[in-house]
């Protein structure tokens, strides 16, 4: 029995073959498949002696039963060295010849020499907000972008997003102690890559060719490995009040969060003529220098975008004069709003659509609980939507954490693994009006588990697709895609992807089983499935914690902030040095309360008491007995150091999560303990509710101490880093400092009374004072 990773399959071949004028993908994939045999690829007019590297559309080879409709490949590999790999989908190609490295079970390989069809379960998938390659991830250490945009086409990715700022920070307009313009950074839209005549000089010439040149060298990347290129965009987006002062009378909706902000901002009146013009010039834009340019995927009502007299804008219904007049009903302005909505998408589409006739325009759903009916009305031949369950109606979205039914907020995050049967009605409604909807799912980290890298939640990933399939969907995307793969090179859950679109009828064990020899042999691979197993079991037993466990992690600066009965007790100057980092206000009640954000009561008392106890009684115990188990693996395997390194690097990622874990398990004790305290009544409540908050200091401490000597001591990169810098989104590569900084101050004021100044809402920006009234 081996003790080695398992390497890939040698191929015995003839010779390896590629059309000498056709699309980037049969080149990537013909030297691929030459690398794999040990030769060097010939690109040739016709088909070769050896085995053929070809798209479908060439007709260089037979293929017997191919389907007329979905995304399909063929695999004919004969004893002498013959044959051919053909795919009608570009990325399928490259995926091909990786299956034929490794992917197949032994049942498969042997009917090589007849021909082998596999038909995509997908024919339409995509990475959607990908954190590393385009968003607010994109500065990201050791990420190298080619490996992962291979990794998206080895397992079976159709398309790509390519609208990434080309700098860590946007350009926009700002003002002093105002953290808004941070939202622009992610999902960028038309102003930061293109001007129109309508905004031509509103944004630096230089800042616009940056943009493109960098939109352009992604989608050339995803385009040597078969991905076709989109973008996802906030849209319509914010256009500068210098713009307004200009044109006042195409001043549109205001969009922007007024705690949030200092500036009002305000989009175009998205039915003016002009404005039309303007967004279809926008475009034709984008597609001169991405002319493959497939789909647009619009996000909006949010991050300084959205559409005029939607309900749901941040400071409610409003807009310009051309949609809607006075003293209408609340019904009548949703119909005129979605109505609306449906003008925009398909103005879009239509002006795409003189460029590539195929062009999808894709609308995230969610914002619009009181306009939906009428803008899916509208939709139809190319312009559809988006969410993460299709029985979206509005942000409540009906879906419990399958281990807790008393805990929500995880529609189509990792722990939401099945799909409710009502959700086909849906589907088949909609398809019977011409749309084919989205379906998003997670597959990495992103809103999840942030900043973390690499975390398997294989069996629960696949019991996703799976459901996805046995659905009948044709679209799917994977929220933040899949993180980092340059860091992350013995995570099982790509393996999930490839197996759940090529090879759907295979069973998880299998799956996993072949995925663990190649990382550690045959010897060692039951072990590796069983940590991966109980890995994943730790993880399904976690509790929600609303807007940590998503994006809000980093943004509330949940590692490096220091936990003590009263926050403000540690003077601004001392608190600075995260402060400045968060999406925080200085009127914020999140800078003073850990259960709070804005006017959002995030974690109350009773809740917070009832996940520190789960996390106690479900996680903690379950990571520990692995964290022992792993130990002792990694000093077992020391002999074989390849093998040594898969059990260390499994080992870094436990102990990262428990750190992750103790974390939000700690926001949890604050909220239930410095709450509990203000609310109590007796003297012994408010003792006993003192004690257990200085427990869950010292356990936040030891907490932060392990996560130091993690980041110091491992060489595992466990968590997404800037190379750049701290933002607002992830962490820079100075966090152990950030850390010792947390360690000091709280051991400096832990023995406060716990306090929350609860009229921090109504305090002055910093360096203003009120009036005086007598």
């Amino acid at each position: 029995m081996s003790t080695a990773p398992s390497p890939a399959v040698t191929l015995s071949l003839r010779r390896v073959t590629h059309p000498a004028k056709g699309h980037p993908v049969e080149q990537t994939a013909a030297q691929e498949l030459a690398r794999l045999a040990g030769l060097t690829a010939t690109a040739a007019a016709r088909p070769g002696a050896g085995v053929n590297v070809a798209l479908a559309a060439r007709r260089w080879a037979r293929v017997p039963g191919a389907p007329a409709d979905g995304a399909w490949i063929w695999l004919r590999i004969t004893e002498a060295g013959t044959g051919e790999v053909v795919a009608n989908e570009p990325a399928f190609l490259f995926a091909a010849v990786r299956l034929l490295a490794h992917g197949l079970s032994d049942a498969t390989r042997a009917k090589l020499d007849r021909g082998v069809l596999l038909k995509g379960a997908f024919r339409w998938h995509r990475p959607h907000w990908d954190s590393c390659y385009t968003q607010y991830w994109r500065t990201a250490r050791k990420f190298d972008p080619e490996q992962y945009v291979a990794t998206l086409a080895e397992n079976g990715f159709t398309h790509i997003e390519v609208n990434g700022l080309a700098e860590h920070m946007p350009y926009e307009d700002s003002v002093p102690s105002e953290y808004y313009s941070q939202f622009y950074t992610y999902c960028p839209g038309f102003n930061h890559f293109v001007d129109t005549p309508l905004t031509e000089g509103l944004w630096p010439t230089h800042y616009l060719e940056a943009n493109r040149t960098h939109l352009g060298a992604l989608a050339n990347l995803g385009r040597r490995y078969g991905l076709r290129p989109g973008v996802c965009m906030f849209e319509p987006r914010t256009l500068p009040e210098r713009f307004f002062q200009r044109y006042p009378t195409l001043r549109g909706a205001r969009v922007d969060h007024p705690f949030r902000s200092r500036l009002p901002r305000y989009t175009l009146a998205q039915d003016h003529p002009v404005t039309k013009q303007h967004y279809r010039a926008a475009i034709q834009a984008m597609m001169k220098e991405v002319p493959d340019l497939s789909y647009m995927s619009v996000w909006t009502n949010d991050s300084g975008a959205g559409f005029e007299h939607t309900g749901s804008l941040y400071v409610g219904r409003n807009g310009g004069p051309y949609m809607i007049r006075e003293w209408r009903s609340h019904e009548n302005i949703a119909k005129a709003a979605g109505e609306s909505i449906g003008r925009y998408l398909r103005n879009l589409q239509t002006a795409a659509a003189e460029i590539n006739p195929d062009f999808d325009v894709i609308l995230r759903i969610e914002p619009f609980k009181l306009e939906q009916d009428h803008v899916k009305a509208a939709m139809g031949d190319h312009v559809t939507w988006e969410a993460p369950t299709l029985l979206v109606r509005g942000y409540a979205l009906p879906y419990k954490h399958f281990r807790y039914d008393d805990m929500g907020h995880v529609a189509g995050s990792a722990q939401q693994p099945d799909i409710d049967p009502s959700e086909r009605a849906v589907l088949r409604e909609s398809r019977a009006k011409g749309i084919d909807p989205v379906l998003q799912y997670s597959a990495g980290p992103v809103m999840n588990h942030e900043p973390l890298l690499g975390i398997p939640y294989a069996r629960l990933l696949h019991r996703k697709l799976t459901a996805m399939r046995k659905l009948g969907l044709n679209r799917i995307s994977a929220l933040g895609g899949l993180a980092n793969t340059t860091a992350t090179p013995y995570w099982p859950n790509p393996a999930v992807l490839r197996a759940a679109q090529f090879t759907p009828q295979r069973a998880i064990d299998d799956v996993l089983r072949d995925t663990a020899r190649r990382f550690v042999g045959d010897a060692h691979a039951a072990a590796l499935v069983d940590a991966w197993d109980r890995f994943e079991e730790a993880l399904s037993w976690q509790p929600p914690v609303p807007l940590f466990t998503g994006f809000g992690f980093c943004w509330q600066r949940t590692f490096d902030r220091p936990y003590v009965p009263d926050i403000e007790a540690i003077p601004a100057a001392e608190r600075a040095y995260y402060e400045r980092l968060g999406c925080f206000q200085h009127n914020n009640p999140g800078l003073n309360d850990l259960g709070k954000d804005v006017l959002f009561d995030l974690v109350p008392q009773a809740y917070g008491a009832l996940a520190t106890e789960r996390f106690d009684r479900n996680v903690f115990p379950r990571l520990a007995r692995l964290l022992r188990d792993l130990e002792k693996l990694q000093a077992r395997t020391a002999g074989t150091p390849a093998v040594q390194a898969v059990f260390t690097d499994l080992l870094d990622r436990v102990r990262a999560y428990r750190a992750w874990c103790g974390s939000l398990r700690t926001v949890c004790a604050w909220c239930a303990h410095v709450h509990g305290y203000l609310n109590s009544t007796s003297a012994a409540a408010r003792r006993e509710h003192e004690r257990q908050l200085q427990a869950a200091i010292d356990f936040e401490l030891a907490n932060t101490a392990d996560l130091i000597a993690l980041l110091e001591g491992a060489q595992t990169e466990v968590m997404v880093l800037s190379a750049v810098g701290n933002n607002t989104f992830f962490y820079g590569e100075n966090l152990p400092t950030l850390l010792r900084e947390k360690i000091r101050l709280m051991k400096k004021y832990r023995h406060r009374r716990p306090r929350i100044d609860r009229d921090i809402l109504w305090r002055p920006i910093p360096g203003a004072q009120w009036p005086k009234f007598d």
